[in-house]
This record gives structure tokens, C-alpha cells and sequence, in this order.
């Protein structure tokens, strides 16, 4: 068996949409299957969320390096943006993980 390539597993890293099985194909018992299948696999997302916040976090360190430290506004926007794009991303993740583990009432 080959391992992965690099960049298939940042994507892995970062992103958990390859572990979780589509629940709006099939029939109705493959689609319970799968919502079954997501629900048990939930338990990563706060995984992904603690990745997330800390690559936030050492962006916006970063970044306040780069402005304060070394005096270099401009270019402390480089680290600012993918820190600050960290929050909307934890808070998708945190949804996701309060709907599949049930916190969250059905609409």
C-alpha cells in the first residue's frame, strides 16, 4: 500500500470533511447508516477546533511580531488574515460538532 502525498495529508491535518460519509444519498436506512457512521466519528472535531486555534494563535502572534517587534505593518497582514480566518473556521467546526453530538435542537 503507498502512503499518502504530502499534501493529502495537510489537507487530512486541517480539514475533516474526508471523514465524515455523505447523509443526503441513498435510501432512507443508508442514510441513517451514515448519519450513525458521522455521529461516532464526531468525537475528532474538537481536534480539528484545537488545530485550528492554535494555528490562529501563532498567526496572530506572528503577526503582532512583525507589527510591534520589527515595525513592519504591512507586512504583519500576511500572519493577521489567516489568524483572524481560524475564528469563522472553529466556529463551522463547533457547529458541526454541537449538531452531530445533539446539543443542538432539530429545526
Amino acid at each position: 500500500m503507498q502512503d499518502p502525498a504530502f499534501r493529502t495529508l495537510l489537507y487530512r491535518y486541517f480539514f475533516f470533511g474526508w471523514l465524515f460519509k455523505d447523509v443526503s444519498r441513498g435510501n432512507v436506512f443508508e442514510r441513517a447508516a451514515a448519519l450513525r457512521y458521522n455521529r461516532d466519528h464526531a468525537h475528532w472535531l474538537p481536534t480539528y477546533m484545537r488545530r485550528w486555534l492554535s494555528c490562529g494563535l501563532i498567526f496572530y502572534a506572528l503577526g503582532g511580531l512583525f507589527e510591534w517587534g520589527l515595525n513592519a505593518p504591512a507586512l504583519s497582514v500576511v500572519f493577521y488574515i489567516p489568524g483572524a480566518l481560524s475564528v469563522p473556521v472553529n466556529a463551522v467546526i463547533g457547529a458541526a460538532w454541537l449538531g452531530l453530538k445533539g446539543f443542538l435542537p432539530p429545526f
